[in-house]
């Protein structure tokens, strides 16, 4: 039958990309009704299958390792092996059309980077990187449904919202932090936000994971109030993280990961956006308010679009906790 595909996958990044590849995913099996979708991913993101019922099996495939060719041709042997009607690659590399024609798999799905990819894939669409992410990624299978998700969509068991709260993941991705990327407001100003939003009144909720610990216990050393719930630790996985969120009148996040588990629950969402591309990150949505510095910064956004370290300036990072708190008051 026409709806009984076996479907894979391939999406290498963090949890956000995963997430940002949810819509594509959705819309295959809106498509394809009965089809089995296998989502070949790095194992770091592999908690992302506990928030959706759309990837029915996963193939952890470790392109940051030491390995990573071995790795690639573990992917290709258990892509023959799992006898799929169609592949799907999100990677913008001119050598995924070869890697995805190994495969023998008959329907090839990726992007356009040149007369190899027109040759090798059976369906090369064009790769447009100046709009949302999820957008991008849905670009790959316009040829094949009729169905267009705009969103992230996950399936956790929602919490009763805590009235008048604002919940704070102040944190990034230590592997963010390791290749230099810098994307956040430094702790200090995170102690500062909280202090204002208690004073406001605001019943202020803190959490973050375990790649946060340093930027949490700098944030508890110099916040001066105590009229906050400290959740740090509380939560011990992805599904955690994503039911505290869902419990939240307001998320103020930096742009990492929860910030698009936020945008999937409709979560009114505020965030902190210096050296990348809100643009590109965030849908167009009232729900979702980008907050930056009022810099000149004529190379702004720069980071992943013509440079992979942040710069030593962070100008782009200044922003004051009174203007972030004026504007998470503002509606």
């Amino acid at each position: 039958m026409k709806d009984e595909k076996r479907i894979l996958a391939i999406n290498f990044g963090g949890i956000g990309d995963e997430i940002f590849f949810l819509p594509t995913l959705i819309s295959l099996k809106k498509e394809y009704s009965n089809s089995f979708i296998t989502l070949a991913l790095e194992p770091r993101s592999k908690s992302v299958k506990d928030l959706t019922d759309v990837i029915d099996d996963l193939l952890l495939i470790d392109v940051k390792g030491k390995n990573k060719y071995l790795e690639l041709l573990k992917l290709v042997f258990k892509s023959r092996q799992g006898k799929y009607d169609i592949v799907i690659s999100s990677g913008g590399n001119k050598l995924i059309s070869i890697l995805l024609f190994m495969t023998g798999i008959k329907v090839r799905c990726g992007y356009n980077t040149g007369k190899l990819s027109q040759m090798l894939l059976t369906h090369a669409m064009p790769l447009n990187k100046k709009q949302y992410a999820c957008a991008m990624y849905h670009d790959l299978i316009r040829n094949l449904t009729r169905y267009n998700t705009e969103l992230p969509q996950i399936n956790i068991q929602r919490k009763v919202k805590t009235s008048n709260s604002v919940l704070i993941h102040p944190g990034v991705s230590k592997i963010s932090v390791q290749k230099k990327c810098i994307k956040t407001i430094p702790a200090q100003t995170w102690a500062k936000v909280i202090d204002l939003l208690v004073a406001e009144g605001k019943k202020v909720m803190l959490v973050g994971g375990p790649d946060d610990k340093e930027c949490i216990e700098t944030i508890l050393n110099t916040v001066r109030t105590q009229n906050f719930d400290n959740l740090y630790g509380t939560t011990k996985s992805l599904t955690d993280l994503a039911e505290l969120i869902s419990s939240a009148d307001k998320f103020l996040c930096s742009d990492s990961a929860p910030l698009h588990v936020a945008v999937a629950l409709g979560v009114k969402t505020y965030v902190i956006f210096g050296p990348t591309d809100d643009k590109t990150l965030i849908p167009q949505s009232e729900d979702i308010v980008a907050i930056k510095a009022d810099d000149n910064c004529a190379l702004k956004p720069c980071l992943w679009a013509s440079r992979q370290t942040t710069c030593e300036h962070l100008e782009c990072l200044k922003i004051s906790a009174s203007k972030i708190v004026s504007v998470v008051l503002s509606d």
